[in-house]
């Protein structure tokens, strides 16, 4: 695979699995092609630690700024972590070098309204409207990752739970949301001769192939600019959405944790937070002292 094809596998992950901003992803993207730039083609196994040090010194040098710096770091050691996960390396080169946790940065979240608005906007009378429509339901329903949604087959799905395989083969049972099992039915009639087999896909593209997660992150885009919601919305946006609204509405973290299929209940522990804006944005509107 050339440095290119890997680099722009990378820009989708990091588009459609984190939420990031366009503007993140085009900084992340500059920052990778220069650094990418230094390497002269090498194979990307045999990059080291002591080059990637090597390369943020000279950008020191040159009088870049500290942030830019971060950011450069934080940039190359999210994209050695992915040619890992994807074992396209043996070896991650920046396992070792510190720098700021980008996987903790939490995208938007919407709002019940803008959940319902998204979810007006797919035409039902069309296949891939009803697609659409069962993709954004399930997403929200769930709180499943896009690349476990991608990878459900018919045969997952019944009248009341997902079978969905998550990280690391990991595998857990979630409960599901009527609505989002009609809007799964009225898709599926669309289909001719769907049979349960083992490796059916759930959802296909308008060529039959299963679809992947940058489709699903540019339908989810479309659907967002079409209800007017303006926020930076991806599949992790329905995701963080999901597990906010149900802490708002009274639900315990650790149930939360297993929907979601966190191994680290402090990887769940980020919603409060989120949760809880709407406390700090009252007693700041509110409070006399303020």
């Amino acid at each position: 695979m050339s440095y290119e094809e890997t680099l722009q596998d990378f820009l989708n992950f990091i588009g459609s699995e984190k939420g990031l901003s366009i503007h993140t992803i085009e900084a992340y993207e500059r920052d990778l092609r220069s650094f990418l730039s230094n390497q002269k083609k090498k194979s990307l196994n045999a990059v080291s630690q002591e080059e990637i040090i090597s390369f943020i010194e000279q950008m020191k040098q040159k009088g870049y700024a500290s942030s830019s710096l971060s950011r450069s770091l934080v940039a190359i050691k999210v994209f050695f972590r992915f040619l890992k996960r994807e074992k396209l390396i043996a070896k991650d080169p920046t396992a070792l070098i510190e720098s700021p946790k980008l996987w903790q940065l939490i995208p938007e979240v919407l709002t019940e309204n803008e959940i319902t608005a998204l979810l007006k906007e797919p035409d039902l009378d069309t296949e891939i409207g009803a697609r659409d429509q069962a993709i954004l339901e399930m997403l929200y329903a769930t709180g499943m990752r896009v690349s476990e949604l991608c990878n459900l087959n018919v045969h997952d799905v019944d009248d009341k739970t997902v079978h969905v395989r998550g990280k690391g083969g990991k595998e857990r049972i979630v409960p599901i949301a009527a609505v989002a099992v009609e809007t799964l039915d009225h898709y599926l009639g669309f289909r001719r001769e769907v049979k349960k087999l083992k490796d059916q896909p759930l959802f296909l593209t308008k060529k039959g192939k299963r679809i992947g997660r940058t489709q699903v992150w540019a339908r989810i885009k479309h659907y967002g600019k079409a209800a007017q919601i303006d926020k930076v919305i991806s599949p992790h946006t329905l995701r963080h959405s999901f597990a906010t609204h149900l802490l708002d509405h009274g639900a315990d973290l650790r149930v939360i944790q297993e929907l979601l299929g966190h191994a680290d209940i402090s990887t769940t522990d980020r919603y409060t937070h989120l949760s809880n804006k709407h406390l700090y944005q009252a007693f700041d509107q509110f409070h006399p002292r303020q």
